[in-house]
This record gives structure tokens, C-alpha cells and sequence, in this order.
């Protein structure tokens, strides 16, 4: 793989940098002096409000809804106190394979992370494709419309709202990134063991049998292999997998990495030894600490 050489046994960490851009809140300052929260079992008891999205007629109650995801799109907001408060937002897309998804550990346990470095979080519930490729990207488009319409009142910068997938949600949350018009798109990109390709030879087939069909045309693999799709205005990224990930293949990341590396866009991928896939925000993952850290210090630097 051009342009990548692992640079150490215990973990490779990429990072170029380019000149950030600048924004209404004094980001950088705020973030430094906050503590990591390492204890997820504070989720349950921060306060949240679900809304669900207009791209269904009949939306279920979100208690009554038991298809994970299926019939009742919705999003979970988290603001920060208004003391701790930088204005940025970021939109969290669990993964699940295209036929599920992990709210928990890949959504709702990452609140207390986000909302500790005064970052404002939503967890989307997004409708499952049943290969319908248009039906979870309709769910991502009118989560960023509705932030930014109530962006004012939930002391948002509408032009620092992030996106954040694992596993399929990195997949969804890439295509988003790549294939939203530019003026959609989001600020920043946090990528965990995303399924990028729809190329059979390394992509997750359960992604892309549940999102294209079982036999898409090579059109759809394309268009839908986003790694092909990067240019100059896709979005900053941090990505991270493991190396013994056997469900989504590491490759996924590295050719990612790759095209905005060749698109001049900001990206920062780190590939620990082991881990597996779907360590999501768990602290029983060996690098959790590491992970946090660099985390922590990619988005100052934002």
C-alpha cells in the first residue's frame, strides 16, 4: 500500500496535517482542559430527548418500535451544560451490518465521552435498507437538516457538525461524507473499523448483500465502494482498526486512507495488533487508553 508503512509492532499511527479551518467557537481552548470520563455506566443517567425524522409517514413510538431501527428512524440528542458548551456537534451511526444496530456501545455509551469535552451528541436510529441503498442515507440527510434547523436553539455550529460510524455505520457515515452535495457535508469524519468497499474481495458481505442486493450491478459496487468516491472536499478523518479483524478487513481502512492521503485531506488511521472488530467504546479493548488519548488530541486539533 503506497504512501503507508507501519511504524511500529504495538500500533501504526498515519496522521497528516493541513491547515484547519477556522470556527465561531473557541473549540481548542475549551477541549484541552476537560477530563477523559471513563465510566460509561453514566449513560443511563444522562438526560437525552429522542426525535423521530420525517422520512417516514407513520412513525411508531420509539417504545413501541422493536424492529431495531427498521420502521421508526429517530435520533437521541445529548446536549453538553451550557458552561461546557463549544458549539460542536457530532452524529453517531452504530453499526450492525445493514441489519441491526449496536446503540449501545457503539451509540448511547459514547455520550458521556462527548458530552465531557462539551460536545453535543446524536445517536441515529436509522432505518434498515432491506437493499434499498437510498433508505438509510434519506435517514442520515434529515438528521443533519434537523440539527441544523434547531441549531440555534441547541447552541449548535452549524458548520462544525461531525459524523462518526462503526462497522456498517462507518460504511453509512463514509457514503455520507463522499456522496452528500458539498454543502451537506459534515465537518469531520470519525471512522471505527468501517466497511468502506462494496468490492467483493474485502468488503463485508452481510453489508452489502443487506444494502445492494444480492446481485447489484457493477454501477451500484462502485458507486457504493467509497474509497473510489474521495476528493478534495470530503472531510477530515480519524480511522481505527485492528490488525485480527476478521469481519470487516483492515484493507477497508487503508484504501480509504489512501485516497484522501492522494486528495490532500487531513487523516489520522491508527491499526493496533489485536482487538478484533466491534471493541466500539469498550474499555475491556487492550488499547482503549491509547485509542481515548489520540482521540482526544485529534479532536483539539481539529
Amino acid at each position: 500500500m503506497k504512501q503507508l508503512t507501519l511504524i511500529s509492532l504495538l500500533f501504526c499511527i498515519y496522521t497528516t496535517s493541513l491547515i484547519s479551518k477556522e470556527t465561531v467557537f473557541p473549540l481548542k481552548d475549551q477541549l484541552k482542559t476537560d477530563k477523559l470520563i471513563i465510566d460509561q455506566s453514566q449513560t443511563d443517567q444522562l438526560s437525552f430527548t429522542d426525535y423521530p425524522l420525517n422520512t417516514v409517514a407513520d412513525t411508531p413510538a420509539i417504545n413501541e418500535e422493536t424492529d431495531r431501527g427498521m420502521n421508526a428512524p429517530s435520533l437521541r440528542v445529548y446536549l453538553p451544560s451550557p458552561e461546557k458548551a463549544t458549539g460542536r456537534m457530532v452524529i453517531v451511526l452504530p453499526g450492525g451490518g445493514y441489519s441491526g444496530l449496536a446503540v449501545f456501545h457503539e451509540g448511547y455509551d459514547w455520550a458521556a465521552y462527548f458530552l465531557n469535552k462539551g460536545i453535543a451528541i446524536g445517536v441515529l436510529k436509522y432505518r434498515m435498507p432491506q437493499g434499498d441503498h437510498k433508505t438509510p442515507f434519506a435517514d442520515v440527510k434529515a438528521t443533519f437538516d434537523l440539527v441544523k434547523l434547531n441549531a440555534a436553539e441547541w447552541k449548535i455550529n452549524p458548520e462544525d457538525i461531525g459524523i462518526m460510524g462503526s462497522s456498517a455505520g462507518g460504511h453509512l457515515a463514509s457514503t455520507f461524507t463522499t456522496h452528500a452535495d458539498v454543502e451537506d457535508k459534515p465537518a469531520f469524519q470519525i471512522l471505527l473499523y468501517p466497511v468502506i468497499t462494496m468490492d467483493e474481495s474485502f468488503t463485508h458481505y452481510g453489508s452489502r448483500k443487506n444494502l445492494l442486493g444480492e446481485n447489484p450491478s457493477q454501477e451500484l459496487v462502485d458507486r457504493f465502494s467509497n474509497e473510489k468516491r474521495v476528493d478534495e472536499f470530503t472531510p477530515p478523518a480519524f480511522i481505527i482498526f485492528a490488525a485480527d479483524d476478521n469481519v470487516v478487513p483492515p484493507l477497508n481502512g487503508l484504501k480509504f486512507t489512501d485516497a484522501l492521503i492522494d486528495n490532500n485531506v487531513p487523516v489520522t488511521f491508527m491499526l493496533y495488533p489485536t482487538g478484533g472488530h466491534g471493541f466500539g467504546n469498550r474499555n475491556s479493548f487492550l488499547y482503549y487508553e491509547q485509542f481515548m488519548k489520540e482521540l482526544d488530541k485529534w479532536l483539539e486539533e481539529l
